[in-house]
């Protein structure tokens, strides 16, 4: 395959290895817009479809022990590569912009205040945790059904931290 070609799909040579960043941003244009579910349960359905693919990833892999240790590796790559550190800190704003905006809509505001900005900047941040819980779990995890349950709980422990915050998010139009 030409490098030409290979640019036709990926804008930048980063988003060749974090290519979950545009996925992500559809997601949450679609999930977290749906009235029916609560901002944190719409980010949680998003993760919760991307630690479902992940796994099912580790599922199919021949050798477990090895899968753990691409995955691990892959964590490193991202966290000694500043290039890489630096798309993802910007895809994250970008993902952080949208959410905000879409929270705003939700409630009226404009996306500039600062309910909107946080909410989406603590929502957001479940992304990394996700990631973190993973890689805390993976070497010890003996199944990726494991691994799953174990990182989802505490993805949603972390969520039912921010809930609680993001509570009074919901009311805070109706005071200003």
């Amino acid at each position: 395959m030409s490098e030409k070609t290979v640019f036709n799909y990926f804008a930048i040579k980063e988003s060749l290895v974090l290519d979950l960043g545009e996925t992500t941003l559809i997601s949450l244009r679609d999930t977290l817009a749906d009235p029916d579910l609560s901002p944190v349960e719409a980010v949680l359905e998003i993760l919760s479809g991307q630690l479902a693919g992940l796994t099912s990833w580790l599922t199919a892999q021949d050798d477990w022990a090895q899968a753990r240790v691409v995955l691990l590796r892959f964590g490193t790559l991202i966290g000694s590569t500043p290039s890489l550190r630096a798309y993802q800190r910007d895809m994250t704003d970008r993902q952080v912009t949208v959410a905000a905006e879409i929270l705003a809509r939700r409630t009226g505001m404009s996306p500039d205040n600062p309910e909107p900005q946080i909410a989406a900047a603590a929502l957001l941040a479940l992304w990394p945790f996700q990631f973190q819980a993973l890689c805390r779990h993976l070497p010890h995890a003996r199944t990726s059904e494991e691994l799953h349950d174990e990182v989802s709980a505490d993805v949603g422990r972390a969520a039912q931290f921010i809930d609680a915050g993001l509570s009074s998010f919901a009311s805070a139009r109706r005071s200003l």
